[in-house]
């Protein structure tokens, strides 16, 4: 992939693109986990003055399939916010789940809330929702919208939905052949 350019403040911008384009990886390369010749700023300072910690703290990355370490959902959550689980469809009993019960949806709302608990000032989001109902999608969306709103927090979504793009997005952008073009225009 060449070099791009791209700026998200306060907002939410969508990137889509065909299997293999780099939407990924572009976001893997923003969170500062894969090796990568760009330079990537917060609040106008680059991500290596921060130490890796402090700078995946602050952006955070829901991968399209999420990971758990441990035998028990409640046992990946230093922090909780409770308000979170309820509006994503679980109750407090869900701490309690083992993780090898959870579907992919269930995992995938679980570890949006574990990101959101560390109060990310950007969300680096590839395809949340793409293993989810279409209630669930509804709820992901609205939480990441209070969430951004509340916040001031920059959003960069990754989705293959054109009516989900069209419902979250105040950009969005189309990325092919190592190009990215706005308005998901492909080329």
């Amino acid at each position: 992939m060449g070099p791009l350019s791209l700026t998200v403040q306060d907002e939410c911008a969508c990137l889509s693109g065909p299997s293999g384009a780099g939407k990924t990886l572009l976001l893997r390369a923003i969170v500062d986990l894969d090796p990568h010749q760009g330079q990537v700023f917060l609040d106008e300072v680059e991500c290596n003055d921060f130490n890796a910690s402090d700078w995946r703290r602050r952006v955070g990355l829901l991968p399209a399939e999420s990971q758990w370490w441990r035998d028990r959902v409640g046992e990946h959550f230093a922090e909780l916010d409770q308000d979170l689980l309820i509006r994503l469809n679980f109750d407090a009993d869900v701490l309690h789940w083992q993780v090898n019960r959870l579907s992919s949806g269930e995992r995938q709302r679980l570890a949006l809330v574990r990101m959101l608990c560390l109060r990310p000032q950007v969300l680096l989001l590839d395809e949340p929702t793409a293993s989810l109902d279409p209630d669930n999608v509804r709820c992901v969306e609205e939480v990441i919208a209070h969430y951004r709103h509340r916040t001031g927090a920059a959003v960069l979504w990754v989705s293959h939905d054109p009516e989900q793009i069209q419902r979250v997005a105040a950009r969005s952008y189309f990325i092919e052949q190592g190009k990215l073009l706005p308005e998901a225009e492909p080329l």
